[in-house]
C-alpha cells in the first residue's frame, strides 16, 4: 500500500499561499482587482469562509487592499509589504529566490549588528557594558566546539542588541535567531572564521565598554560580513 501524507494545514492557509504566490509572480498585477470571493470559491473548490480568511490574511500582509468602491485591489508588494512577508516566501514558487533572500538577510544581519554595536557603545549602561565584557570571557571559554560557540555568540550579540536600545533591531534579531527569516546555510569556512575570531569579539566588547562607537561599528561590520558568502556579496540585483 502506498503511504500518502495528509496535508494538515487549513484550506484557508493553502489558498492564501496560492494567491500570495500569484501576486509575487506578477500574475496578479498591482492595481488589478482580485477575483470576487464567490468566483474564487468556485475556482478552487472551497467555501466562502475559507476565501474570506485567505483574503483577510492578504490584507494583513498588505498584499491587497479594499478600495472605496468595495473592490479588493492587488498592491505592489515591493512598496507595501513588511519584513514579515519574508518569513513565508522562502518556499514559495514565485517571488525572490532563496539565494536572494539569504543574501539580503545576511547583509541585513551585518548592517543591524554594526549599528547596534555603535548605539550600544553610546547608550548602554555601565552594567550592560560590564555584562558584555563578561559574556566575552564566557564566549572565549566555549571554543573550539562550533555549536557551543554559536550559542554563546547569539547570547553575546543579544546583549549588544539589547544595549542598543533599538526595539526594531531587537525584533529583527529575534527573527534571524529563530530562523523565521530564510537564510541559506552559510559555508562552514566562513562561519568558522567569524566564530573562531575570539580576539575580534574581545576587541569589540572593549570598544563598547570604552564608548568608542565608531570603532565598534567598523569592527562589528567587518566581523559579521565574514559570514556573507562571496558569491552573495557580488550578486547584482
Amino acid at each position: 500500500m502506498t503511504q500518502r501524507h495528509i496535508r494538515r494545514e487549513a484550506v484557508s492557509d493553502q489558498l492564501f499561499a496560492l494567491l500570495r504566490d500569484r501576486i509575487l509572480s506578477g500574475e496578479l498585477a498591482p492595481g488589478s482587482a482580485l477575483t470576487a470571493e464567490r468566483d474564487l470559491a468556485a475556482e478552487y473548490g472551497v467555501n466562502r469562509h475559507a476565501v474570506r480568511e485567505a483574503v483577510k490574511r492578504l490584507q494583513q500582509a498588505r498584499l491587497v487592499e479594499v478600495s472605496h468602491g468595495g473592490r479588493t485591489l492587488v498592491q505592489d508588494w515591493r512598496r507595501t509589504a513588511g519584513l514579515d512577508l519574508a518569513v513565508g516566501i522562502a518556499a514559495a514558487d514565485a517571488g525572490p529566490s532563496v539565494e536572494d533572500l539569504a543574501r539580503d538577510a545576511l547583509e541585513m544581519r551585518a548592517c543591524i549588528g554594526a549599528d547596534a554595536a555603535r548605539l550600544c557603545a553610546i547608550r548602554c549602561s555601565e552594567l550592560a557594558a560590564a555584562q558584555i565584557v563578561e559574556a566575552t570571557g564566557r564566549y572565549a571559554r566555549s571554543g573550539p566546539d562550533l555549536a557551543e560557540l554559536g550559542a554563546a555568540d547569539v547570547a553575546w550579540w543579544r546583549l549588544i542588541v539589547e544595549g542598543s536600545g533599538n526595539v526594531a533591531y531587537l525584533l529583527a534579531f529575534n527573527s534571524l535567531v529563530d530562523g523565521a527569516l530564510p537564510v541559506a546555510e552559510v559555508p562552514g569556512a566562513l562561519r568558522t572564521a567569524e566564530l573562531l575570531d575570539v580576539d575580534a569579539h574581545v576587541r569589540l566588547a572593549g570598544h563598547i565598554a570604552a564608548r568608542e562607537a565608531e570603532a565598534a561599528e567598523l569592527l562589528a561590520r567587518e566581523l559579521l560580513s565574514r559570514s556573507v558568502p562571496a558569491v552573495l556579496r557580488k550578486a547584482v540585483r
